[in-house]
């Protein structure tokens, strides 16, 4: 009865609508773009267990797009994920972002950061992992994508995720981690770390990370720079000294116009340089 009840969550799961609940009030810096000359919208992806839903944004126009993989803060894929994902169609990519938590639940709808923890706490990251190769599989068969031109891009926990998944999959060109955790325990559900896969990484990694994140801490920054050294990635970290965690989310107090923009110019560069 367990299981049914999880396919059924699954194939009624839906995208959030606005903002989390969890960051209201939104600051006055949103950035909003607009759906001109887009297609872009709700999607629902096939994934080994049933349907995930999915923001995708793409040029109305044309072919063989490059493909974006845009992960998710802990919130989920609400307003500003949706945003990003059209700010990367607006340069002529297919982009897409998966809501990687929605078997264990709608993080949209809770109240506080504290309510969020212990659902993505559930999450194992081989499901999400074998999510986000369904995702790709989807855009080059469902949307158009080019396969050969695979970028990844994610925020805090999705930061976190690029790198686990540039790991994972050799296909992808290139990835820009956004202030993702870097080290922690080895458990059931989380087995390996940034730090533990760094060594042994061949896919390029550009980490763009905060001096005055409290969350993550200046010696695990380093730590990541040290391992990365032996691969053959050629991956690199920026340390913005005066941004601290979540820099990029212009709906947020925590928002920094000018590192947000300089990062913004240095994914493009990097995708750029690597074919994607």
């Amino acid at each position: 009865m367990k299981e049914i009840t999880r396919r059924n969550f699954i194939a009624t799961a839906t995208l959030a609508t606005g903002f989390a609940l969890a960051v209201q009030p939104v600051t006055a810096k949103v950035i909003t773009t607009d759906t001109k000359g887009l297609v872009a919208g709700a999607v629902k992806i096939p994934v080994q267990d049933g349907e995930i839903p999915a923001y995708r944004a793409q040029p109305a126009t044309g072919k063989n797009f490059p493909i974006v993989l845009v992960l998710h803060e802990i919130f989920g894929v609400h307003e500003h994920i949706q945003d990003v994902a059209r700010r990367f169609a607006k340069l002529g990519y297919l982009a897409i972002a998966p809501e990687l938590f929605a078997r264990q639940g709608d993080v949209s709808k809770l109240s506080s950061i504290d309510e969020i923890r212990p659902i993505v706490a559930k999450v194992p990251d081989a499901q999400v992992l074998s999510d986000l190769d369904a995702t790709v599989a989807w855009a080059v068969k469902s949307a158009k994508g080019n396969a050969n031109r695979l970028g990844i891009t994610g925020f805090c926990w999705g930061g976190r995720i690029t790198w686990l998944y540039a790991a994972h999959n050799p296909k992808v060109k290139a990835g820009v981690a956004w202030y993702g955790r870097l080290v922690g325990d080895a458990t059931e559900l989380t087995p390996k770390h940034p730090v533990d896969i760094a060594s042994t990484l061949k896919v390029p990694v550009l980490g763009l990370y905060g001096g005055k994140d409290t969350g993550i801490t200046l010696d695990t920054v380093e730590q990541m720079r040290d391992r990365l050294k032996s691969s053959s990635s050629k991956s690199e970290i920026i340390l913005y000294p005066n941004a601290p965690h979540a820099f990029f989310a212009d709906y947020r107090p925590s928002y920094r116009e000018k590192e947000a923009d300089d990062g913004w110019k240095r994914l493009q560069a990097w995708f750029k340089q690597h074919g994607v």
